[in-house]
C-alpha cells in the first residue's frame, strides 16, 4: 500500500543559488521565476526576503539524487542519430 506523498525539496536542477525557489515552484506547481520575483519583492518591501531564503535553505532538504526525475516531469527525449 503505497501512497504518493508530495514532498518539498530544494531543487537540484532548477536552481540559481541553493534551489529553494525551484523547489517551492515545483511543489506549488508554479514557475520558479514567479517565486524568485516574490522573494525579491518581499525583500524590497518588507526587508525579510534574504533572511527567509536563508532559513528555508537550512530547513528544506535537498532533493535526493536517486529520485532522478520527479513523477510529473516527462521523460527526456533521446537525441536522434542522423541516418543517411
Amino acid at each position: 500500500m503505497s501512497t504518493n506523498v508530495k514532498r518539498l525539496y530544494r531543487s537540484r536542477t532548477d536552481r540559481w543559488f541553493a534551489g529553494v525557489c525551484g523547489g517551492l515552484g515545483h511543489y506549488f506547481g508554479i514557475d520558479p521565476t514567479v517565486v524568485r520575483a516574490l522573494f525579491v519583492l518581499f525583500g524590497l518591501v518588507v526587508g525579510g526576503g534574504i533572511l527567509a531564503y536563508l532559513l528555508l535553505w537550512l530547513i528544506i532538504p535537498l532533493e535526493p539524487e536517486e529520485a532522478g526525475q520527479l513523477a510529473d516531469e516527462p521523460p527526456p527525449v533521446p537525441a536522434e542519430t542522423e541516418q543517411e
